[in-house]
């Protein structure tokens, strides 16, 4: 079918109506640019917003009170066994993310940014058809996101879900196994455990969530590995059978060498089975050959720090253009391909980009790792807090955490954090801006923390980098 391009031109066409989407559309314009934002899908917000972090947050909110119900019963305060009504789950989590993606809508139509729906395809350098609808526009900003990965050899059975299919809660398995134990299988597996679920979790690495420091991620294994039927480390899924008694699953266990036949568990049955591996980007699935945009093989498309493409015109954002794959990400980029189009002079720059494992006790970490120091050989010193020496940790019953913060020998600049408790996700945001404002340890140490709270841990650790902390002891360093 041949598309007709009309002769008006918008100032922007936005693929994707993401947080990296949205964001630029709506910066566009707040900077006077006319604009089109292009959604396959009828409810801006992309995947975060519909099918990803909002819901999975507001599941982890319950399941949050669920596993604080049950650990008060130790302290003097029952409360009995959790009734769980699975309408009323999906109906509170629905109702958040209803909220937030008819507030877009409304943030749209204020700022007279054009909706459309639509599957869109580069047509040309300069158009797009949507749907049979032929847009013509001076610049592009591709924010297509990323979809879940799968494994070849999954039947076709509805027991087999991905993330989006998981946050349905079609029901309460009573055996789910999870295949991966990266931060999206981690935390379904905190909301089936919390509704009632036996969860057994299968890794092919040899620790959970992959690139994280193994003692950030120490105290969740620890306390998971108390609540889940099972974790299998170096271990690989090879076959999935469905059957009418469930879904019987073969493992293999990674040998000595590195490769398979390593033994592994014994084959079981599951209720449901969980695939969360990974995610790969859209970038393949809007034609922009069309448009003459690069696209490699795994599907990212390659841009500089002003998040143009190869072709001038046409930026990328999100996913779509790598690691991390993460919504915060996307919207500063957002920003920028936005304000560079608007003739600003502005570049992606992040010094320090955060992660959260929302599980429990949730794990953050941003700037440099020990995992990616030692890879790199960059010298660094570590100074860690245990929050057993937290008064707040300990009065809330949850001492099981832990700050560290990574700082440069010579220079004493911080380098790095990572923080496991609860809360993690929310103290992280203190040494994400100590990173951007190039802090040393110092600054963190002298900031005037309240107390008690967690993030006094921050300020903490800050004092053992400088060998000033009082509310634990270190021993003297021995003089050569």
């Amino acid at each position: 079918m041949r598309v007709e391009v009309p002769d008006d031109r918008v100032g922007v066409v936005v693929l994707g109506a993401g947080p990296g989407g949205y964001t630029a559309a709506f910066r566009a314009a707040d900077l006077g640019l006319e604009v089109v934002l292009v959604e396959r899908y009828e409810r801006l917000g992309g995947v975060c917003l519909n099918v990803g972090c909002i819901p999975s947050k507001a599941l982890l909110h319950l399941a949050k009170v669920v596993a604080e119900a049950e650990a008060s019963a130790g302290h003097g305060l029952s409360f009995g066994a959790a009734e769980v009504d699975l309408d009323g789950v999906r109906a509170f989590k629905d109702a958040a993310v209803t909220q937030l993606t008819e507030g877009l809508a409304g943030l749209a139509k204020r700022r007279k940014v054009k909706v459309v729906h639509g599957e869109a395809r580069f047509t040309g350098p300069n158009a797009l058809d949507v749907g049979g609808t032929a847009i013509a526009f001076d610049h592009a900003i591709i924010a297509s996101g990323s979809h879940a990965s799968t494994l070849p050899f999954l039947p076709d059975d509805a027991r087999v879900m991905d993330s989006t299919g998981a946050l349905e809660l079609p029901d309460v398995p009573g055996r789910l196994l999870v295949i991966g134990g990266g931060i999206i299988g981690l935390e379904m597996a905190t909301v089936y455990d919390a509704m009632g679920s036996q969860v057994s979790i299968v890794e092919l690495a040899d620790q959970l969530i992959p690139g994280c420091d193994p003692d950030l991620v120490k105290p969740l294994a620890a306390r998971i590995a108390e609540r889940y039927a099972a974790i299998h480390l170096e271990t690989s899924v090879t076959a999935v059978e469905a059957q009418d008694d469930g879904l019987h699953v073969t493992f293999d266990t990674r040998s000595p060498s590195g490769s398979g036949t390593g033994g592994g568990p014994d084959p079981s049955v599951f209720d449901r089975v969980l695939v969360a591996v990974g995610r790969r980007p859209n970038g393949a699935d809007l034609g922009a050959d069309a448009a003459g945009v690069e696209v490699d093989e795994w599907g990212f498309i390659r841009v500089d720090a002003q998040q143009r493409t190869n072709v001038p015109h046409i930026f990328a954002i999100g996913d779509v253009v790598g690691e991390p794959m993460l919504a915060h990400k996307a919207t500063h980029e957002g920003v920028v391909a936005a304000e560079v189009i608007s003739g600003l002079d502005v570049c992606f720059d992040a010094k320090a980009i955060p992660s959260v494992a929302y599980t429990d006790p949730e794990i953050a970490w941003t700037g440099l790792t020990e995992t990616r120091a030692r890879q790199e050989g960059v010298e660094y010193e570590t100074a860690a807090f245990p929050w057993a020496a937290s008064g707040r940790a300990l009065a809330n019953g949850r001492p099981d955490g832990t700050t560290k913060l990574l700082v440069d020998p010579a220079t004493r600049r911080v380098l790095g954090a990572g923080i496991t408790g609860t809360g993690a996700g929310d103290l992280i945001a203190e040494a994400v801006l100590a990173l951007e404002m190039g802090a040393v340890a110092e600054d963190i140490a002298l900031a005037v923390h309240p107390h008690p709270t967690l993030s006094e841990t921050l300020g903490f650790a800050a004092e053992v980098a400088e060998r000033t902390v009082t509310d634990i002891f270190l021993p003297r360093r021995r003089k050569t």
